[in-house]
């Protein structure tokens, strides 16, 4: 049999060699916890490899949640939700709009919490495995404007549609330029049917025409972003107030045609 000295040598090079490192640290504590409980070898092994991919899943959400660019961190627990939209706020929580494609669009006039929900979701996504970036409309015109001047256009949406969720905050504070409304259109049309988009807004849909200069171009990108999409409207005069109004609109088809009729 080897000694206590050899075993713990070996086992530093096997956590080292799996790129493992938790393991080391509580196999002792375990194997103690192991023996006075009576567990057997199986249990022993799944608790030890159990603290490994908890450790490493904490890990990745973490280095997910940094890669992703946010302005700040906020949780969703931290967002004052008004009773009418926990439900659905809970469900996309949830994640599963990303494993459908959809979108989820936040319409309200500013200090109504668009952005923290946007980040809220975001987080959450991220801690759920999935790779989120986020950044301002402007912002996305420019990284886009960026590699069209490269002649990479295509090659950048095309990665960017690798990553599941792209979130897209301020859709409006700023009128774009032609050039700057094509480029946004085709983020927009990248990513229909393929992977998800969280767009905030302080506008509604019948004032994204002179966000983009063209009432056509609106219609068109409106369109693929409420085909598959859940739309918010939050309403009043700061989301940290209690006692606010806010409402989720019955349905992606009523909220399109309310807002363009």
């Amino acid at each position: 049999m080897k000694g206590a000295n050899e075993t713990t040598k070996q086992l530093a090079h096997l956590a080292q060699a799996l790129k493992a490192p938790r393991i080391l640290e509580c196999a002792d504590r375990l194997a103690v916890e192991a023996t006075d409980l009576r567990w057997s070898f199986q249990d022993y092994l799944c608790a030890v490899l159990e603290r490994e991919a908890s450790a490493r899943a904490a890990s990745g959400a973490e280095q997910r949640i940094r890669s992703a660019g946010f302005f700040a961190r906020k949780s969703l627990d931290d967002f004052d939700v008004q009773s009418s939209l926990r439900s659905p706020i809970a469900q996309l929580a949830s994640g599963s709009y990303l494993h459908e494609a959809r979108n989820i669009v936040l319409l309200g006039p500013p200090g109504t919490g668009k952005t923290h929900l946007a980040t809220g979701l975001g987080i959450a996504a991220a801690q759920q495995g999935h790779r989120v970036l986020f950044a301002s409309a402007s912002d996305w015109v420019t990284r886009l404007g960026e590699a069209h001047g490269r002649g990479e256009l295509a090659q950048e949406l095309a990665r960017l549609r690798r990553y599941p969720l792209l979130v897209i905050d301020e859709v409006g504070y700023l009128p774009f330029e032609p050039d700057a409304a094509s480029l946004f259109f085709q983020l927009v049309s990248s990513r229909y049917e393929h992977a998800s988009l969280i767009l905030t807004s302080n506008l509604p849909f019948s004032g994204w025409g002179t966000v983009f200069g063209d009432q056509v171009v609106a219609a068109a990108m409106i369109d693929r972003i409420v085909h598959h999409a859940e739309v918010l409207a939050l309403k009043g005069a700061s989301y940290r107030l209690r006692g606010r109004e806010q409402e989720t609109l019955p349905s992606v088809a009523l909220a399109a045609e309310s807002e363009q009729g």
